[in-house]
């Protein structure tokens, strides 16, 4: 499991949002996809790091959770999580926590293939 951050621990006693819940839960699937993945607050959110930013959830949204994959296009594999188009970023929206917890395992594969791609790009 990633190690949660204090900075990230503070930022969600901070945050108002109807889907606080459910980005809590996000929060913790996508920590304990794999050791390797670490969080951070980047550009006033919290973000997953591993040898490059992952995913940063887009804090303002507030029907569903939204989830910007940085560079989303170059993961490995195939990953229905992963919405959009374009040579770069990806995004994922769950619904409820309902969706959150269906997403899991997509959520999981998806922390697992960026993990494993940036251990193989350093070799």
């Amino acid at each position: 499991m990633g190690e949660r951050n204090p900075e990230v621990d503070a930022w969600f006693e901070r945050y108002d949002n109807p889907m606080k819940e459910a980005v809590q839960r996000t929060r913790e699937i996508l920590l304990a996809a794999d050791p390797r993945i670490a969080e951070t607050i980047k550009w006033s959110t919290p973000t997953f790091i591993y040898r490059g930013n992952l995913v940063s959830f887009q804090p303002r949204a507030k029907q569903f959770v939204s989830l910007l994959f940085h560079t989303g296009a170059s993961i490995p594999g195939e990953h229905a999580i992963l919405q959009g188009g374009g040579d770069t970023a990806r995004y994922a929206r769950l619904a409820d926590l309902d969706a959150v917890e269906r997403a899991r395992p997509d959520l999981e594969a998806v922390v697992r293939a960026w993990c494993d791609a940036r251990d193989a790009s350093t070799t």
